[in-house]
């Protein structure tokens, strides 16, 4: 049986075949049904969704007590010919320099028929009154719940005998880069308004650890804030929050903060009236190519423990050094991941953390803290003997000398920390590429202590021995810790 083939035009009369008619007819049929299948999944009219979810978003405005003008006064001194003058300017003027109200406007959402209001914590920080507009006309005051301004997000409530109608939030991970997007809220001051754009990027990042935020190019301007990013099923995957923009209106550049980061949140003021993150311990680096070759770490990926103050993580057994791939049970691709997954993680939550040390993974269970109430880290004393007779030497770009007394109290060396301080960076070396400079502290080589220059020669040679093109260094400057891997050719 021969396979189905288009047949050939007659060569005498130049005429289409009866089969090849059929098949252009079943092929230009097959194309107007496409056609009629994608008018079908891109509505008409965006009116409909428009009228559902309007009801549930809302007008904020704020009112802040702002202290008077101070008066000219002292300008002119006694007896000056101008006292009068000015006397009679600040009397003209008095009632500027009272007490006087601010006014601010914001969007929000409902998301209970009980009146709990989502916004953005910048649009009501400060405020002394909140007042909110609802679709209806009606207004209410409302109180602040919690705030966390490390989401920008504020959770407020209304207290009315009625239900208000509501919205809910939908799963932010199902978002696709070109789905369909609409923005609701009060640009401007110009009362409710909606405009159309689709989701431009996912897992945008501006300036926070726990940011996740949606880019869209639907219109989002000043009074947008804290208004809701709906899908096309009337969920809210976001919450407007700032815009990219060279003039203060929008380019197609607006940022939404994604609904799986705004519920839980709103979960816990609800619950608590403030957040309640997981906290680990610890001070994380990315794991860079030449880190990974110098450990020996097949994959570039997790996150380097560069210190690890008194808490969880310390208690637990974690080490400077440690690489922590996996969390709780998901593999840890950096550090930005690992900061929101433990930042996720319930408080007094035992998890357990994978490491790679000394060649090898291990299970270490930590018991975390909370967050909030962790204390700034301080820098990890070490342990060490009194510095051996100071000298100098270069290796790997870099002139190195065991710190004298006045060494340690001009860099704040803290007592009892050892280490091998820069005194000087080859500006042609990979080592000033990397960020180090005079005045750093390198406290370990290969993982180990080097509290000589000795100890420094041995970890080269030790790296050599095991066949690696880099070392490993833990640097540290004004306290601050971080590991670099440097080129062993340098060393030659």
């Amino acid at each position: 049986m021969q396979p189905l083939a288009l047949p050939r035009q007659t060569q005498r009369s130049g005429l289409v075949t009866p089969v090849r008619v059929l098949w252009i007819s079943m092929l230009a049929f097959a194309l107007v049904l496409a056609q009629a299948v994608i008018a079908q999944a891109r509505p008409e009219s965006l009116a409909p969704l428009a009228e559902k979810i309007s009801p549930a978003v809302v007008n904020i405005t704020t009112s802040t007590l702002v202290e008077g003008r101070t008066g000219p006064e002292g300008i002119a001194p006694d007896g000056s010919p101008f006292e009068d003058f000015f006397r009679e300017f600040q009397d003209r003027n008095r009632d500027q320099n009272r007490p006087r109200r601010s006014s601010a406007l914001g969007s929000g959402f409902v998301i209970s028929e009980d009146g709990y209001v989502v916004t953005n914590n910048h649009v009501i920080e400060g405020a002394d009154e909140i007042q909110i507009e609802f679709f209806s006309g009606e207004e209410l005051p409302a109180k602040v719940v919690g705030t966390d301004p490390n989401t920008d997000i504020a959770l407020l409530k209304v207290e009315t005998d009625a239900p208000l109608p509501f919205v809910s939030f939908g799963d932010s991970n199902t978002a696709r880069v070109g789905d369909w997007v609409m923005a609701m809220g009060n640009p401007l001051g110009q009362g409710f308004s909606a405009s159309v754009g689709i989701v431009s990027a996912r897992n945008r990042a501006l300036s926070g650890s726990y940011d996740d935020y949606i880019q869209t190019d639907a219109a989002i301007n000043r009074g947008n804030s804290g208004g809701p990013l709906f899908n096309m099923d009337g969920q809210v995957v976001g919450v407007n929050t700032a815009i990219l923009s060279p003039n203060g209106g929008s380019i197609g550049i607006g940022f939404s903060m994604a609904s799986n980061v705004v519920s839980k949140v709103v979960d816990q003021l609800k619950e608590f009236g403030e957040t309640r993150r997981g906290w680990l311990g610890v001070r994380i680096q990315d794991v860079t190519d030449e880190i990974a070759e110098s450990i020996g770490l097949e994959k570039v990926a997790g996150a380097m423990i560069t210190d690890v103050p008194e808490g969880p993580a310390r208690e637990a057994g974690l080490k400077a050094g440690d690489v922590i791939v996996t969390f709780d049970g998901v593999d840890v691709k950096d550090t930005r991941a690992l900061v929101k997954q433990v930042g996720n993680t319930s408080v007094g939550k035992s998890v357990r953390v994978v490491v790679y040390r000394d060649g090898a993974t291990q299970t270490i269970l930590v018991t975390l803290g909370r967050r909030e109430e962790a204390e700034r880290p301080v820098p990890a004393a070490m342990d060490g003997g009194e510095p051996p007779e100071s000298a100098e030497k270069e290796v790997l770009g870099l002139t190195l000398t065991v710190p004298t007394e006045d060494m340690r109290s001009e860099l704040s060396i803290p007592d009892g920390m050892e280490g091998l301080v820069v005194i000087n960076v080859d500006e042609s070396t990979e080592a000033f590429e990397k960020g180090l400079r005079a005045g750093d502290l390198i406290t370990e080589a290969g993982q180990q202590k080097v509290t000589s220059l000795k100890d420094l020669d041995d970890r080269i040679a030790d790296a050599r021995e095991a066949g690696r093109k880099s070392l490993l260094l833990l640097v540290r400057r004004a306290g601050e810790p971080r590991f670099v891997a440097l080129g062993l050719e340098e060393a030659e």
